[in-house]
């Protein structure tokens, strides 16, 4: 491809650190020396902020593709939607595992192995859905390291019927399965899984699958650190009241992003399925998520699980500038977060 520097994240210095919740500023009558280390441990880092397929796709030259693959300045290459978190700065766990991650661990030195021999400090995997571009990278976890891999029923059925995943040794990976809205902890967090509108992923849809579906197959997390709340829901088909009620709680969002208007895909010439018939609620258009999720207290509210076609990945269009007038970030692979 030429020089592949022109497709780095130039920001995995951390030189972009998001701070969010209580005690990110200035307090009243409080030892401000005394938050700091708390804040410096727990951090979460966007491994990924693109949807399946990532940023350039590589059979793809629609026009946001086109200007990634020309080098255009104006559009920056990500790899497939994953976060990784933690509370002590020591272990951490991943928010779904991307295709991408080996590619995200070895640019991500927070991730690395420490001590001599085996060694990693993920010490959990959490599950929002089975989706391929969500479960695929546990593949690249099979050097029997144990974890504990954490989500809810439907998610561990799914996987439970695929034997390629038996490579994940019972005796050293533990499957945590998880009630909708229970507590798990793990790397200082408290951790929760809670069911949103979905469907079952791509290969165990059928012929007429259920759009919209509440039953477990795709889940939003919910982390709470020292100063705050975190809320990850990469795929969401619907934003209903009492989603919404659930969200009020986060002092920072990161929601579905997939598409900016339903229809994208077929406007560019590159399928045929609308986004909510792929279970992703529209960035914009009547029920878009851009004004459901406006009256939101979230201090910073970032959109993640990017498709290659969405416009707001283009610096500058009309698109970006509308998401950013209404307070919303477009997320970068490397971007950190303080919990």
């Amino acid at each position: 491809m030429g020089n592949t520097d022109r497709h780095r994240d130039p920001r995995r210095d951390g030189s972009h650190l998001l701070c969010f919740g209580r005690g990110c500023g200035p307090s009243i009558g409080a030892d401000r020396r005394s938050a700091r280390p708390a804040q410096r441990k727990a951090k979460a880092v966007i491994l990924g902020s693109a949807a399946g397929g990532g940023f350039p796709q590589w059979n793809c030259r629609c026009p946001n593709c086109a200007l990634a693959w020309d080098g255009d300045p104006r559009v920056v290459s990500r790899t497939q939607s994953s976060l990784a978190a933690t509370g002590d700065g020591e272990s951490w766990i991943l928010l779904s595992a991307s295709p991408d991650l080996p590619q995200q661990l070895r640019t991500t030195p927070k991730l690395w192995p420490r001590e001599p021999g085996r060694h990693s400090p993920i010490t959990a995997v959490v599950l929002t859905n089975a989706d391929i571009d969500h479960v695929a990278g546990l593949l690249s976890l099979r050097e029997r390291q144990p974890f504990r891999l954490i989500a809810l029923a439907p998610v561990h059925a799914a996987l439970r019927q695929n034997p390629i995943f038996g490579v994940l040794a019972d005796e050293v990976v533990e499957r945590v399965t998880v009630a909708p809205t229970e507590l798990a902890e793990a790397a200082g967090l408290q951790i929760e899984l809670f069911p949103v509108a979905g469907k079952a992923p791509l290969y165990l849809e059928g012929a007429d699958p259920l759009i919209g579906s509440e039953a477990g197959e795709t889940a939003g997390v919910a982390l709470v650190g020292p100063t705050g709340k975190l809320a990850y829901v990469p795929g969401c088909a619907h934003l209903h009241p009492a989603l919404l009620e659930k969200l009020r709680e986060a002092d920072l969002l990161l929601f579905d992003g997939t598409v900016f208007t339903d229809d994208e895909m077929s406007a560019a010439g590159v399928g045929a399925k609308t986004g909510r018939r792929m279970g992703h609620i529209p960035i914009a258009g009547e029920g878009g998520s851009l004004a459901a999720l406006a009256g939101l207290p979230a201090k910073r509210k970032i959109f993640v699980h990017i498709n290659n076609t969405n416009p707001i990945l283009v610096e500058g269009s009309p698109e970006r500038r509308a998401v950013e007038e209404a307070g919303f970030e477009v997320a970068r692979d490397g971007m950190e977060l303080a919990l």
